[in-house]
Parts: structure tokens; sequence; C-alpha cells
């Protein structure tokens, strides 16, 4: 019996260590609690974040310990990527948004257009139909596809009324990268340089691969099995992110 107990003990044990190699190194789980990445992410998606895809720093670890404060194996993001970054802020956030200024990037909206190093980025105006929220709120917006310089396109959404039509110029620190929500009126990201702000390097959780599954919880929580049919969105399963 005693022997049986510590075998027992011995393979929960390794099981955990597997687990905590698989999301320290591999792929992390994560869930969309915001609508700021609609219409790519949507509230309810639950997605793999690969670990190793730009290196690994202290925040690739659970809890982000305080013991090394560089970045190994590091390999540089591109644009256009979706990317789960820990907040300046506090260091412990995780929030998922696009990446779109790399180090010593210039970035600025002039009347509603986004502009990177002077040079206005290529959109697209789209006659999608889609259901975009804001929190609890459903909002009027016009669809873009929008094309950075590296080639990466991407659908966008604007609010037809309120929108951000203006900023400043940002200009990305060495080492620092800028992030907008693909929602781009329904997100607090790099353009809230109070609150967020240009993320360093080292705040780079991962990058955003796969959905695994999707629930609508404005129709049921994902534990209202009886509604599994109206609520689950079969679509999203294994749905590569763009």
């Amino acid at each position: 019996m005693k022997k049986n107990i510590i075998e027992n003990i011995k393979t929960l044990l390794y099981a955990l260590i597997i687990a905590l190699v698989i999301r320290s190194f591999l792929f992390q789980p994560f869930y969309i609690p915001s609508s700021s990445m609609e219409p790519t992410l949507l509230v309810g998606d639950r997605l793999f974040v690969s670990k190793y895809t730009y290196g690994y720093s202290r925040h690739s670890l659970p809890f982000s310990p305080n013991i090394y404060n560089k970045r190994l194996f590091k390999k540089k993001p591109e644009r256009g990527d979706v990317i789960v970054f820990k907040t300046p802020a506090d260091n412990r956030t995780d929030y998922i948004k696009r990446l779109i200024g790399l180090p010593g990037d210039e970035i600025q909206i002039i009347n509603g257009d986004l502009f990177l190093n002077s040079k206005k980025v290529l959109i697209e105006k789209l006659n999608y139909k889609f259901e975009i929220k804001c929190g609890n709120e459903t909002i009027n917006t016009t669809f873009f596809k929008e094309t950075l310089p590296n080639g990466v396109s991407y659908n966008t959404v604007y609010r037809k009324e309120g929108s951000m039509k203006n900023t400043d110029k940002y200009l990305v620190p060495k080492e620092h990268f800028f992030f907008m929500g693909d929602n781009r009126d329904c997100s607090r990201d790099s353009r809230f340089l109070s609150s967020v702000g240009y993320v360093h390097f080292n705040n780079i959780v991962g990058k955003a691969k796969i959905t695994f599954f999707s629930n609508d919880k404005s129709v049921a929580h994902i534990m209202n099995f009886t509604k599994w049919g109206e609520s689950i969105r079969l679509d999203r399963f294994l749905k590569k992110i763009k």
C-alpha cells in the first residue's frame, strides 16, 4: 500500500514537471477575455502561444521570477505578429495585440490613416458584415484590410463614428515595440503611453499560433453543456492565427 502511494506521488510529480516544461518552453494556453483584437480573436477564444519563437526571458516562467534580466536565444519579432506580452505598467498582466512598430520606427495616425515611417500603410475597404463588440456594446464599424511594408495583411475595424482620427508621433525606443489591437477604437495598447506604451523585448511572452477552442459566453457559460450546440464556435477550432 505504501509503495503504491509513493509510486502515485512520483507519477504526479513527473506529470507536473513535464507540464511545467511544456508551459515554460514550448506552448502555453491563453484565454481571450476582451474584444480588443476582434475580428481576429473573439472573446471566449482559447489559444496556444509558442514560448520559443522569440527566445526566453523571465516572463517565460510561471510567476515571472526576477532571476534574469536578458533574453536567451532571442529572435526578433516581425511586424504583423500577434503577440502576448506583459504590460510595462506592472510586468504581470498579459495583453495580446498585433505588432506594428519595431525599434526606431515612427508611427502616427493622420486623418484616420496609419503612417509608418512617414509612409501611409496600405489599406483596402472591405464590405464585411460582422458583429463587432466593445465590451458589452455592439459597435458600428468599417472593415479594412491592412497591409504592412513586409507584406503581412490582416483585417482591422474602426468605429464609423468617434474614431481616433489623429495622434501625436510615436518614436519606438531601442529594444522596444509598438502594439495595436485590430479593434482599433476598442483597444488599450501602445497608443496609451501612461498605461501600456512601448513594450520592452523582455516583456514579450510569445507568439499566438492557433485557437484550439472557442465558446461564446454571451450565449452560455462553457460549463452549461446543454447549450454547447449554440455557444461553441466549431469554425474556430484549430484555426491558425494570422
